[in-house]
């Protein structure tokens, strides 16, 4: 009888909350090498970087939201540009059964944290093959940008201002 109550209390095969990475795409890759070929044969000191990164939310139907990862970065050189690289890199992901209340936590901080090294692996080949060491991104804290999202929206509507942008997905 033990065994029954067990059974019972088991979620249904069908019930069980699932996130499943259905593809992978790159929608917009731009890289800009302006001083080619000089920029590669000049010597000088060490570039300085900048380096963005930002995450958008689409949803595709009742089960499927495309999540993409908005990456730029530009290496300066005094005030010569060496090169420019904007990627969005994507994956549409199937939730099923998940509560809402973990959702938009899942879509914003663990979808980008499971792209993000196909993500910096296209940024290190392409400026590797526009002439320059490979670019590294370092890890990315998924959480700590939602966090200050959330923080900065509270902020926002808090002071009476209108919410642009919200955390939650589209």
């Amino acid at each position: 009888m033990a065994e029954e109550n067990q059974d019972a209390a088991a979620p249904q095969p069908g019930n069980a909350p699932s996130m499943n990475l259905v593809g992978q795409y790159i929608r917009d890759l731009s890289f800009e090498n302006p001083g080619a070929p000089g920029s590669i044969l000049a010597g000088g000191g060490n570039p300085a970087f900048n380096v963005s990164i930002s995450v958008g939310v689409k949803k595709q139907t009742d089960e499927l939201y495309a999540v993409e990862l908005n990456l730029k970065a530009k290496a300066n050189r005094e005030e010569t540009v060496l090169f420019n690289v904007e990627l969005v890199y994507g994956g549409v992901f199937r939730m099923k059964n998940i509560p809402e209340a973990q959702l938009s936590t899942l879509l914003m901080v663990e979808c980008p944290r499971l792209i993000f090294p196909f993500a910096r692996q296209v940024l290190a080949s392409v400026t590797q093959q526009g002439g320059f060491p490979p670019l590294m991104m370092e890890p990315v804290d998924f959480m700590a940008i939602y966090r200050q999202n959330l923080a900065a929206l509270a902020a926002k509507q808090q002071d009476g201002a209108p919410a642009d942008a919200e955390v939650k997905p589209n």
